[in-house]
């Protein structure tokens, strides 16, 4: 692995923020990485591991080494009648491991079809949509201790997965380099189809008994008609989590705008949506310099052209606290910023 100095970014981030990292190299292989960390390469350095760039900030120019994960490869590790185990690389795009999942009938993850990214930030996440996250399905990860450049296994429970959390985002963060991702998924699958616009699209289509094909079409249509494409505008998805708030509270925000939707929770908990709590503050469509508040979508803040990342996060803690001013609740942003 080459060291490359003063690299700028804007290609390796879906926000388009123009900003140089002062040291930046790619991993192809799970060899090189794993020499590369025992070469010392990572010590007395800030170090910032690079998937697909799909959920992520820059406030300005990174002064450390950039880790641009591009391990690939997906491979079926196990079979039986009813399960099949699936192993990916963690520079797979996220959306090839979807799409080859439904092509050959493993079902469990059509729900998430279109997450931009990389199969190694999926756990870090807890990627969902629809009704499913990523732990739903999710068996083992390999991991590369950054500090001894030994690889440790991590299953389910060590993974500590929360809502579009995990501990590598808590107390491992930055501790280990996910090399690989294996999930368990179903031969014989039941679709959810609960969650959301996903039954009214399947009507809409004259679709009546849907598998897993036609789940992931049905959430590709949805996710294309709300969501703009990185490809063509600057941005990282939904910009806040939904929050989770008590029953109570709940209670007495729904005084006041007795149409708020919601999603139950866990025992005395509901969670509500974000971008429905940015749209009553008049916040949908709105421009801040550069940066913008998505016309179809209020929880996608999207770069219009030549944004600075000091311009998004400037427009996402005005949300913030308009939120907060009319509802109480302090939004949180699931895009982490650098």
């Amino acid at each position: 692995m080459k060291i490359l100095k003063n690299i700028s970014l804007k290609a390796y981030n879906t926000f388009n923020i123009d900003v140089k990292a002062s040291g930046y190299a790619e991993a192809n292989s799970v060899a090189e990485l794993i020499d590369f960390v025992k070469e010392g390469h990572l010590r007395d350095n800030n170090v910032l591991i690079l998937g697909g760039g799909s959920n992520i900030l820059f406030s300005g120019d990174f002064d450390g080494l950039v880790i641009r994960n591009r391990i690939e490869g997906i491979e079926v590790k196990e079979q039986g009648t009813d399960m099949v185990l699936v192993k990916a690389g963690a520079g797979v795009v996220w959306d090839d491991l979807v799409h080859y999942c439904i092509d050959r009938g493993y079902g469990g993850i059509e729900n998430l079809v279109l997450i931009p990214g990389s199969v190694g930030a999926s756990p870090i996440q807890n990627i969902g949509a629809y009704g499913v996250e990523l732990k739903d399905v999710f068996h083992s990860l390999e991991a590369l201790d950054v500090n001894t450049g030994e690889v440790r296994s991590f299953g389910t429970e060590e993974c500590a997965f929360a809502y579009r959390d995990s501990i590598f985002k808590k107390g491992l963060k930055g501790k280990y380099i996910i090399l690989s991702v294996s999930l368990l998924l179903s031969r014989d699958h039941d679709p959810d189809v609960s969650y959301g616009a996903i039954l009214d699209e399947l009507k809409a289509m004259g679709v009546d008994r849907p598998g897993i094909r036609e789940v992931g079409e049905a959430v590709t249509a949805i996710r294309r008609r709300k969501l703009p494409d990185p490809e063509e505008v600057g941005n990282a998805g939904s910009f806040f989590k939904n929050p989770v708030i008590t029953e109570k509270k709940y209670h007495e925000i729904r005084n006041r705008y007795p149409d708020m939707p919601s999603y139950k929770g866990e025992p005395g908990l509901v969670k509500v949506p974000a971008g429905w709590m940015i749209e009553q503050c008049a916040w949908k469509g709105q421009t801040l310099g550069n940066a913008a508040v998505h016309d179809r979508q209020a929880l996608v803040l999207v770069n219009k052209g030549n944004a600075t990342g000091k311009e998004v996060l400037r427009l996402a803690r005005r949300i913030k606290a308009s939120v907060f001013d009319e509802f109480g609740i302090d939004l949180e942003m699931e895009v982490n910023v650098y």
